[in-house]
Formats: structure tokens, sequence, C-alpha cells
């Protein structure tokens, strides 16, 4: 059984940086992709950023330029560095393998 487990959620302000991580029960290098979605308050979840085995990567267009995702595959967790936060940034954050097991998610809040 796949499991994941996301970290690193909390409250902060607009402008400031987060990293969440993502820790498998599996060997990450055995999935081709590690993705971050996110559900803001009321609405549908999003994709945020995805990381291939190859090391390539792609990010929404509203985190370009901010967000990075990243992997240690020798501790098997992927990572969401995530700088100058917004207030819309504002949601519950899930990691995936390959867009089939998923975590429970963190909660990321943005103040104003």
């Amino acid at each position: 059984q796949v499991q994941l487990v996301e970290s690193g959620g909390g409250l902060v302000q607009a402008g400031g940086s987060l990293r969440l991580s993502c820790t498998a029960s599996v060997s990450i290098s055995s999935y081709y992709t590690m993705g971050w979605y996110r559900q803001p308050p009321g609405k549908q979840r999003e994709f945020v950023a995805v990381i291939r085995s190859s090391g390539s990567t792609d990010y929404a267009d509203f985190v370009k330029g901010r967000f990075t995702i990243s992997r240690d595959n020798a501790k098997n967790t992927g990572y969401l560095e995530m700088n100058s936060l917004k207030p819309e940034d504002t949601a519950v954050y899930y990691c995936n393998l390959v867009n089939t097991y998923w975590g429970k998610g963190t909660l990321v809040t943005v103040s104003s």
C-alpha cells in the first residue's frame, strides 16, 4: 500500500515562505512523477507542480517563479518550496505519485 504524508503547512503572512514535505512509504524513484495539487476553500482541486523521474518540472502559471518542486529519492520525500506567498495561495495542498496515490493534505493559510 502506498502512503503519502504531507507536512509543513501552517499560517504565514503574505510575502512569506513555506516549505512543504511529502514523505512516501515506498521508493519514489519507482514512479515517473510526484506532483502537488491544491484545493482552495470552496473551489476545485487545481494543479500546482510536477516533477518527473528525469528531473524535469512543470508548474501552473500562477506559481511559476514563486514555487519550486524537488524530490530526494534517498529520503523518499518530495518538497514544494513556496515563496512570495499570496492570500490566493490559501488552500489544502496535496501531494501525489503518478496522479494515483494521494496524501491527506496539509493546510496552508496566507494572511493578507
